[in-house]
């Protein structure tokens, strides 16, 4: 089984994340709970409420009760686990914390959130360590889920709110689209593996947007061998892969010289959708592919190693796929 953290952070703000509401919020903003990256700490930064956190962190209560924020996820989906980061917090960090989940239709505001009944628990109430990255793995899928809600028991402070999983989007909007990014995040496709993430993770190559930087693209280790770098991507769900966008944007001495795709379905014979290719830095390639059988993971191999800002494959989902996606849906 995957480790449940190499999954995508359903949460983070680059996917669309967004921290909707939180009770208290005296010494430090919700919003830092979904910041991309680890917490950062500067112990001569003090400000007019006293020490400035990079979290959230709330007052120290003086009645009976807990403080709570509730996180609208950017990719909606199935939560394999949440990490509780308490970074930097060590006198004024909650000794215990909970994680609800719930699946909303629309777009509720914050009262109809906290007045929703169907909230259904994802972590118990645990027991936390301070500057420490608590970690919960869930059971079983958690069933689909658009928003999170975070319980410290009774206060104080949590640096960042990693909710790791799978990505559902909605069949039908899918339908409406037309040809769709099979391997976006945000439509349930994520890496499987890589040959090599010495500067950043694979999963950034499936964001939505464009990169703004190269620290926002996967980029490997310089080669000193014969061999090549490569990644393995599972797609949202059975489909055909029409076109193909290799994106090197902002790598300008360290793009790839070349790099080709293959495709297969379920555990199949690899066959070509790009056969090699040159790359040029700093550019945005697109290629139409010819027709090619139903996939449902792709890999992407670059010569001989560097670095690659996005990578996205348009195509349409098989009946086969479209019928998976909806049970994944009403899960």
């Amino acid at each position: 089984m995957t480790e449940f953290r190499e999954l995508p952070d359903l949460a983070v703000r680059g996917l669309g994340g967004s921290v909707v509401y939180a009770n208290d919020e005296a010494f430090a903003a919700r919003e830092n709970l979904i910041t991309a990256g680890p917490a950062v700490f500067d112990s001569a930064n003090f400000g007019h409420k006293g020490k400035v956190y990079d979290g959230w962190e709330t007052r120290r209560r003086r009645e009976p009760g807990h403080d709570e924020a509730i996180v609208r996820l950017g990719a909606p989906g199935m939560v394999h686990g949440v990490v509780i980061d308490t970074s930097w917090f060590t006198g004024n960090y909650p000794p215990e914390a909970s994680v609800e989940g719930l699946c909303a239709d629309g777009h509720p505001s914050a009262a109809a959130l906290l007045a929703d009944e169907g909230w259904r628990p994802l972590v118990p109430r645990s027991p936390l360590k301070g500057d420490a990255e608590n970690q919960f793995e869930l059971g079983a899928a958690s069933g689909r889920c658009t928003h999170v809600r975070l319980r410290i028991h009774p206060d104080g402070g949590v640096a960042r709110l990693r909710v790791h999983g799978i990505a559902v989007p909605d069949p039908d909007l899918l339908d409406v689209f037309g040809l769709v990014d099979l391997a976006a995040l945000e439509h349930g496709g994520r890496a499987l593996d890589c040959s090599n993430r010495f500067y950043s993770a694979p999963n950034n190559l499936l964001l939505p947007g464009p990169a703004r930087s190269m620290a926002e693209g996967w980029e490997t280790a310089r080669r000193r061998d014969e061999g090549n770098d490569w990644v393995q991507v599972a797609l949202a769900g059975e489909g055909r892969i029409s076109v193909a966008e290799l994106d090197t944007s902002y790598f300008l001495g360290n793009a790839p010289g070349w790099a080709t795709l293959r495709a297969r379905r379920h555990e199949g014979e690899w066959f070509d959708l790009l056969t090699r290719t040159p790359l040029r830095p700093d550019t945005r390639h697109r290629f139409r592919l010819p027709a090619a059988a139903a996939a449902t993971e792709a890999r992407l191999d670059i010569y001989p190693d560097g670095g690659m800002a996005r990578m996205r494959l348009f195509g349409s989902l098989t009946s086969t796929g479209r019928a998976a996606l909806r049970e994944r849906w009403g899960a």
